[in-house]
């Protein structure tokens, strides 16, 4: 199987830590189109982001519907908990993480340009995530994983979040909002030490790098170029 993922990507993050976790990271390849650099990708995935996971029946967009498909087809290695309770805490912690915090500020990296940015709509999104970010510390566990006892689909969900409040929200003028937050702030300094999470934070902090330093446009440019060229 194929999974069209990207460093920076939150949402592919997400995939792949569940990977990584899960120990099935060898069943799959990683890519990442000409495509997506050229803003084709919804010719061959309707939604047009990533991730996309490619398989032998078909194609499976949106990091949620993947990860459920990964714990389905990987039953004895699924990170959803072991008891009912347990699973729902997973799901609440990971949803907000999804919801508020990523989904927020997915939306808000428009207003990194300072020719689109809206205070009103900045100051909205922005609301939000501090409104996420009050609610994940109500639920996130005391000490250990986020959710549950072991690592789990949570985790996979919040490293990205976390990551980017602290990376990508100070750029938008806007305090990290976990310097507000005593639970979530002790679990973000635990989990960074977690294998599965110090690797995709490594690999989301190359991705920055290659946005900040312009190795990322290069990249679109070349593949511009290419499909010039084959046409």
């Amino acid at each position: 199987m194929k999974l069209y993922t990207g460093d920076l990507s939150p949402y592919s993050a997400k995939v792949r830590m569940q990977m990584y976790a899960m120990g099935v990271r060898d069943d799959f390849s990683f890519d990442l189109p000409t495509s997506f650099f050229l803003g084709k990708l919804s010719e061959f995935s309707p939604i047009g982001r990533i991730p996309v996971l490619e398989t032998d029946e078909g194609i499976i967009p949106e990091s949620e519907v993947i990860a459920e498909y990964l714990d389905d087809i990987y039953p004895d290695r699924a990170l959803l908990g072991k008891t009912p309770f347990e699973r729902a805490n997973v799901r609440l912690v990971s949803r907000i993480a999804d919801i508020y915090l990523l989904n927020n500020i997915f939306l808000s990296l428009g207003q990194l340009d300072p020719k689109r940015k809206s205070e009103g709509v900045l100051e909205l999104l922005m609301g939000q995530v501090k409104r996420g970010m009050a609610a994940l510390e109500k639920h996130i566990n005391d000490d250990g994983f986020a959710a549950s006892a072991e690592l789990s689909r949570a985790d996979c969900t919040l490293v990205p979040a976390l990551f980017l409040c602290e990376h990508t929200v100070p750029r938008l003028g806007t305090d990290n909002p976990i310097e507000s937050t005593q639970k979530v702030a002790a679990y973000w300094k635990r989990i960074q030490q977690n294998e599965h999470a110090a690797k995709v934070i490594d690999e989301m902090m190359q991705g920055l790098q290659a946005r900040l330093d312009g190795t990322e446009r290069k990249m679109v440019e070349e593949a511009i170029a290419r499909s010039k060229a084959n046409d």
